[in-house]
């Protein structure tokens, strides 16, 4: 029933000026974090229309990420042309002015890129999950470069932001990890614990002057890894992610 309303009031969604947008996006997540009996904690300085907007980039845990980023800010997200299939979920993303991308061709990081930039010349934040991935949280996986370049075109910040999930221990938890499980097994496991906790750190933003998208990828990484505590799992360049006719 929480989806269908937010379908429904997504239909509205991009005709609102950007503090209703802000008000509108961030009552629906709280109310759909309280359902799941999720606790959000932030840390940090969260950034405003009063500063510098920018790229938010940040590790990808679960699909709650998204919630607990739109409760703070109405933020436009870069994710994978397949949730656009997904039920109720698929419809609300788009609605709500997602950016969908096919991995596969190289070509279309270009295109997306193009449109971040225009979010950003138009004061509008935008999140995008540089691992290209989820994982379970115990490791931080390689940072592309490839959707880091609208930031050196349009000479605004880069907000690393870390996010974790843990239960009642404080230890780090697994049960939200949205890796190899379907959307509604994701769901049932995240409902069947009586609570978890998700801290939102909000590092220092990262200027682009004399920085290359790859250099701002690694600064991203290594500051996000270093405030999760864990290690960062590199890979081989990342050939399919490079941008043809772009500046490295």
């Amino acid at each position: 029933m929480h989806l269908a309303v937010g379908l429904l009031k997504s239909f509205v969604y991009p005709y609102l000026n950007k503090t209703r947008q802000q008000q509108v996006a961030a009552k629906w997540a709280q109310q759909f974090l309280r359902i799941l009996h999720v606790d959000l904690r932030i840390r940090g300085t969260i950034p405003s229309y009063n500063q510098s907007v920018g790229l938010l980039v940040a590790n990808h845990t679960s699909w709650l990420d998204i919630l607990v980023l739109l409760t703070v800010l109405p933020v436009r997200f870069v994710a994978k042309d397949e949730i656009r299939g997904w039920p109720l979920i698929g419809g609300l993303c788009e609605r709500a002015g997602t950016l969908f991308i096919h991995r596969e061709k190289r070509s279309d990081a270009l295109r997306v890129n193009r449109q971040i930039a225009d979010l950003l010349q138009s004061g509008r934040f935008v999140t995008v999950f540089p691992e290209g991935m989820t994982g379970d949280g115990t490791v931080l996986h390689h940072f592309h470069a490839s959707l880091l370049q609208p930031v050196i075109h349009t000479q605004t910040r880069l907000y690393p932001v870390a996010i974790q999930y843990s239960l009642a221990d404080d230890g780090v938890s697994r049960h939200t990890a949205y890796v190899d499980i379907s959307i509604f097994q994701s769901l049932l496991k995240i409902l069947r614990q009586p609570y978890t906790r998700a801290e939102l750190v909000f590092c220092e933003p990262i200027a682009c002057h004399n920085q290359n998208r790859r250099e701002l990828a690694r600064l991203a990484e290594q500051t996000i890894a270093h405030m999760l505590a864990v290690e960062i799992r590199h890979m081989e360049p990342e050939k399919p992610c490079d941008i043809p006719g772009e500046p490295q």
